[in-house]
């Protein structure tokens, strides 16, 4: 029989858990809760790792961790520090025991491990620690002397897109700390300016984790309404352990909603991979790349039970995840048949203390069908990066604004969908893979098309971890249809500001012009890879893959594909004036969201029907149809706003079918 596990301030781990007589710590009832049961907390704030024992049974069987109604409940990794000693001026100092963090000491232990970026060799690693005055977290600096003299953090560059970000204003206050570990205690020395911290609220990272199973398989669980913040989680790469502030360890039928998820010291939602397939092997080793061991870790996954009856189908939804160093939501492997929508994330990696190829505001590998949707998704160091295997995933009506990078995908074969979003940032799309469709965007930045024939990687049977092959990414591919795409300034412009180098295509463009040289149809690709001279593999190298694109809207500078069908293209082809004709962006002032355009007239003629995946040709090396995880055809009826479209009907291009020429103001929530 199901039971109301209440845990209160008040109460006592020794009590039964009653509503009278209530357990102390969230984690005890955590130990004590069973298939069916509700674990009530009441108000107050709760430092503690919740780590449970077991999970349901079932999704309809599940046990669930919810405050008591009304009640603003908070669950922190951080503990209260009120004993600091001034040292000099505005520096002060604490000295703690090593046993006061127990058996993990996160100011012993570095942010580092596959992947991790220093600007130089040289210079020295970040901790897991952390202060917190008043909720703000600290920047972190490698001597006492820094402490005492801080100085204004300078600009970093981001080595994916090079823009140039500032980490601080000129003229805010820089708070710093420094902390050492002797084999007995650990000392840190913060400067909190004109503030006393024995009267201020000033908090230390402690534990790695806030709500995580410390053992594999504890299922259906469900985590609402709390907030959990300030953990020591550690760097997390698709090739070692994922722990996040909270998240499933590798399990099944998690439900992770309306939480406010914030200052995990690198990811805050794990629904990522577990060490035993692999763990920053590349960095311990140095024998072989971190794509041979993540290549590896796939099919060691599927050896320790990687399949949909076992792992995945988790939910993460309405929670707002903010402030945190390396990801909002990160996943590799446990990630699969999940689903991640009407959250709001931000402020994701923008400290920039440390770097790496791992870092987004939802960063996933191996994304088999997974959906991500009504997403806001701002002030990012990158939006969302699906990064290999991402197959039969829908990224659908989200928002993306004011981030360096909106979207990434990268080495996946397809398919895939992208549909309904609006991409409002400098830089909106780089596609490093092939097999998508990518239908009813708005791009108002750049949109860049590259391939990766080095490092070749998995696909899978539909809707299945089973691996079918691996393959190269040659890039296309692609069905790009009616979409709005904005050129920010011309064409070469966006070039010099984003050059990678790539040979085989231009890297990156506003607009479909980056296709220019590809074929329309399977048939003329066959045609131009019969090349009876060449062995049996070479003659696909250097042949561009279809390109199937239609009825896309172009303006202020974007340029179409050369042989696209449909195109309405506005003010006659990229500078200055046209630049000037046609402009998109989206403001957000804490509470509302809104879409504001400025359109051309011959907007108006750009149209499209309902696109369904019957009418979309199977990617070529999967062989899969777009179709939903149920084997479905998809069918992308419902536009930005949630707006039902139907066959047979022609609507405007882009994310909303409302919207028309000239001036609009959308509000979008």
């Amino acid at each position: 029989m199901a039971t109301t596990l209440h845990v209160s301030p008040s109460g006592a781990d020794l009590s039964p858990g009653t509503e009278e007589q209530p357990l102390r710590t969230i984690n005890r009832a955590a130990q004590l809760a069973r298939p069916g049961d509700t674990v009530l907390v009441h108000e107050g704030t709760y430092r503690e790792w919740v780590a449970p024992l077991r999970g349901g049974t079932s999704a309809t069987n599940r046990i669930t961790y919810q405050p008591a109604p009304g009640a603003k409940v908070t669950i922190k990794g951080s503990e209260r520090i009120d004993t600091w000693e001034n040292v000099e001026g505005t520096t002060w100092k604490v000295e703690l025991p090593n046993s006061f963090f127990g058996d993990f000491n996160p100011y012993a232990e570095v942010v580092g491990g596959d992947w991790i970026v220093l600007p130089k060799r040289t210079d020295p690693p970040k901790h897991l620690g952390e202060v917190y005055l008043n909720g703000k977290s600290f920047y972190e600096v490698a001597s006492v002397e820094e402490v005492q003299n801080p100085t204004r953090i300078d600009h970093a560059r981001d080595g994916w897109t090079g823009v140039t970000v500032p980490m601080h204003d000129p003229d805010q206050t820089v708070f710093v700390w420094h902390a050492q570990v002797s084999e007995t205690t650990t000392t840190i020395w913060a400067n909190f300016h004109g503030a006393n911290p024995n009267e201020e609220l000033v908090e230390i990272n402690v534990r790695r984790s806030v709500f995580y199973p410390k053992d594999h398989h504890v299922d259906y669980i469900t985590v609402r309404g709390f907030e959990l913040a300030q953990a020591a989680s550690p760097w997390t790469p698709p090739t070692a352990d994922q722990p996040g502030l909270i998240g499933p360890n590798w399990a099944k039928g998690w439900i992770i909603e309306d939480n406010d998820i914030h200052d995990a010291k690198c990811s805050a939602v794990s629904l990522g991979k577990e060490r035993s397939t692999g763990h920053n092997l590349a960095e311990e080793r140095g024998d072989k790349p971190g794509y041979q061991y993540q290549l590896e870790s796939v099919f060691s996954a599927r050896q320790i039970g990687w399949d949909k009856e076992h792992i995945g189908s988790h939910v993460v939804r309405r929670n707002t995840i903010h402030d945190n160093g390396q990801n909002g939501v990160v996943g590799h492997l446990g990630c699969v048949f999940s689903t991640i929508e009407d959250n709001h994330i931000y402020n994701i990696a923008i400290k920039r203390e440390f770097y790496g190829h791992e870092i987004g505001g939802i960063k996933l590998h191996g994304a088999i069908d997974v959906s991500i949707a009504r997403n806001h998704i701002h002030d990012c160091t990158l939006g969302t990066w699906l990064d290999w295997q991402t197959q039969g995933l829908r990224l659908t009506q989200n928002v993306y604004h004011s981030n360096n990078r909106d979207l990434f995908i990268e080495v996946s074969h397809g398919p895939y969908v992208v549909d309904h979003n609006v991409f409002a940032s400098r830089a909106s799309a780089e596609i490093q893979c092939q097999g998508g469709a990518i239908v009813n965007n708005l791009f108002a930045g750049t949109y860049a098309v590259k391939s990766i024939v080095e490092r070749p990687t998995p696909y899978h049977l539909p809707h299945s971890t089973q691996v079918a092959g691996y393959a190269a990414i040659l890039a296309g591919d692609d069905r790009v249809i009616g979409n709005i795409f904005l050129g920010g300034t011309s064409g070469a412009d966006a070039s010099e500001a984003y050059e990678h180098g790539a040979e085989q295509w231009v890297n990156p463009r506003y607009g479909t012009a980056i296709y220019d040289g590809s074929p329309v149809n399977i048939d003329e690709y066959i045609e131009r890879v019969n090349d009876p001279d060449k062995g049996d593999h070479e003659r696909f190298m250097d042949v561009k893959q279809p390109a199937y694109i239609r009825n896309n809207f172009y303006a202020g500078g974007a340029e179409a594909f050369e042989r696209e069908e449909g195109a309405v293209v506005a003010g006659g082809g990229a500078g200055e004036a046209a630049s000037r004709a046609a402009s998109a962006s989206v403001s957000f002032d804490g509470e509302h969201l809104a879409l504001h355009t400025d359109l051309p007239a011959e907007f108006d003629s750009a149209t499209v029907g309902l696109v369904v995946g019957t009418e979309l040709p199977p990617v070529r090396f999967v062989g899969a149809f777009f179709e939903n995880p149920d084997g479905s055809p998809v069918e992308l009826n419902a536009d930005l706003l949630g707006a039902e479209k139907i066959a047979g009907t022609p609507y405007a291009v882009g994310p909303i079918i409302g919207l028309t020429s000239g001036k609009n103001t959308i509000t979008l929530s």
